[in-house]
């Protein structure tokens, strides 16, 4: 097994050279990538966009990152997975030859277990979805499939495809996963969105529902986390070897680290049951003014532009526990302010600016 192990790690560190080698004028673009393919800009660009156009794949969107990236780090707790940057210098495999040498970068130095790729994951979850969606709005009512549809699903499709094959390259090539960790990313993404398809009751739950699910995610992580620890195993093993094989220290954040993108995911959940039970939602979204275009316009792009001057915003890491509570406050206010917070002042401006028209 072990055997088996160090041979498919070696032929990633093999295809991370290569890439590195022959693809070095293309770095700007892998690490535009993996920014971008970030589950942050899910949160903070496409939600907003999403959810004030189509408000049940808003609602799926959220649902699918959050639990698809829970699973992630169940998944990484459970299997182990090694990173490339630190294998190689970890292992005995190249013992009577000299390790190969591959370069890193300031993303390279995530802090959890490798298998399988958040990245890789949460892009083909988010992206399965949008897809789907478009899809789903081509084809109408009549569900009709006409030559304008195929055409469209070919386009959609390859594009989506295409955006997968970039993210998974990009995460080999800064080194931050092996070949198969992206592979198995890209397959259990699609297997989360495809799952959440057939899932109705997120579209309508109660603020009870959300407190229900966010307290059981976090609570079995946390369980698990010290039932393993209480057996001997320390599932934070792999924030040592960042910190030690991470070529420059400043690369290594600690909002990488498991318990950081929890708590980050759970906030965005929690935030999102307060904001669709508030009465500041019910006020605009479902009033007169919500299904008029300017409105959904107007609360597109104050959004974007609030949630922007918001990622600014980056909590204190000098404390652990300081910053994992202001990383869930931030986090929960994202979809408060888009959800209902905006909306609200949104539609009372329009309101004022009707009244002074008549």
């Amino acid at each position: 097994m072990e055997a088996g192990m160090n041979l498919l790690h070696d032929t990633g560190i093999q295809a991370t050279r290569w890439l590195q080698e022959y693809f070095q004028g293309s770095q700007d673009w892998f690490l535009f990538i993996s920014f971008a393919a970030d589950l942050r800009n899910a949160f903070f660009v496409l939600f907003p966009i999403w959810f004030h156009f189509s408000e049940s794949v808003g609602i799926r969107l959220i649902w699918v990152a959050v639990i698809g990236d829970w699973l992630n780090l169940v998944f990484k707790w459970i299997l182990f997975g090694e990173r490339p940057y630190w294998w190689v210098h970890e292992t005995d495999y190249y013992r009577n030859t000299s390790a190969p040498e591959i370069q890193q970068f300031p993303l390279t130095c995530e802090t959890g277990p490798g298998s399988p790729s958040g990245h890789a994951m949460g892009a083909a979850g988010v992206y399965y979805i949008m897809v789907t969606a478009l899809l789903s709005t081509a084809m109408g009512k009549k569900q009709s499939r006409t030559l304008k549809y195929w055409v469209l699903w070919m386009v959609l499709w390859t594009g989506f495809w295409a955006v997968q094959v970039c993210v998974c390259l990009s995460r080999v090539f800064i080194a931050a996963h092996f070949p198969h960790q992206v592979i198995a990313g890209v397959i259990s993404g699609m297997a989360v969105a495809k799952t959440f398809q057939h899932i109705h009751c997120i579209y309508h739950a109660s603020l009870c529902r959300y407190l229900g699910v966010t307290f059981f995610l976090f609570s079995f992580a946390l369980g698990f986390y010290l039932l393993l620890l209480a057996l001997g195993v320390d599932l934070l093993w792999t924030l040592e070897r960042a910190r030690r094989w991470c070529a420059h220290p400043e690369w290594v954040h600690i909002d990488t680290t498991p318990f950081a993108s929890l708590l980050r995911n759970l906030g965005i959940l929690f935030g999102l049951g307060l904001a669709l039970n508030s009465h500041m939602y019910v006020e605009s979204c479902r009033g007169k003014q919500g299904r008029q275009l300017p409105f959904r316009l107007g609360c597109v792009a104050a959004s974007l532009l609030v949630l922007h001057l918001f990622d600014a915003f980056k909590p204190p890491s000098h404390m652990q526990l300081l910053f994992y509570v202001l990383s869930f406050c931030k986090s929960a206010a994202v979809p408060l302010a888009t959800v209902g917070l905006i909306p609200y002042c949104v539609s009372q401006l329009l309101a004022t600016q009707d009244k002074k028209a008549v």
